[in-house]
């Protein structure tokens, strides 16, 4: 499915799929985190990708696939930052080099997005890069976090 040549409306069903999830993903972690009145840069990120998703389905319905990645890239690009800040704030919860690490390349492909949707967009073949990188890091910060709180538990056990 990756690299079939996709359809304006699957490219476009992923590419709101993509910040509906984050904002879905801000939305947990900050509920496991003190909520969002406690999480505000989460809170943030959250309505940031919520609107994102909306704004995503016009612009790829007037614009097609070079809209949508312009979106996406500065989607990206804001999301990024705002990762990377609240790992930095959450750093001593540790587990947050991830947050950190991804927030910084999102940032750096939100640019280099935004830069080629003027130019020649890239389709879902070259995003996949970037969604897989996203996905590893919210696996490996998941699990470093699991396994830091298990041994936490266990020592005071």
């Amino acid at each position: 499915m990756i690299t079939a040549p996709a359809s304006l409306v699957l490219a476009g069903a992923l590419l709101v799929l993509y910040p509906a999830w984050d904002a879905f993903a801000n939305w947990l972690d900050a509920q496991k985190s003190g909520g969002l009145a406690f999480n505000k840069g989460q809170t943030f990120n959250m309505i940031v990708s919520v609107i994102t998703a909306i704004c995503m389905g016009i612009a790829v319905s007037l614009h097609g696939n070079a809209g949508g990645v312009l979106v996406f890239g500065s989607w990206a690009l804001l999301a990024g930052i705002f990762q990377l800040v609240v790992g930095i704030s959450r750093r001593k919860l540790g587990g947050q080099a991830f947050m950190m690490i991804s927030g910084a390349q999102s940032a750096l492909a939100g640019i280099a997005f935004i830069y080629r949707s003027f130019h020649v967009a890239p389709g879902l073949v070259q995003l996949t890069g970037y969604a897989g990188f996203g996905a590893f890091y919210f696996l490996a910060a998941a699990l470093w976090l699991t396994f830091k709180k298990k041994r936490t538990a266990h020592a005071m056990s």
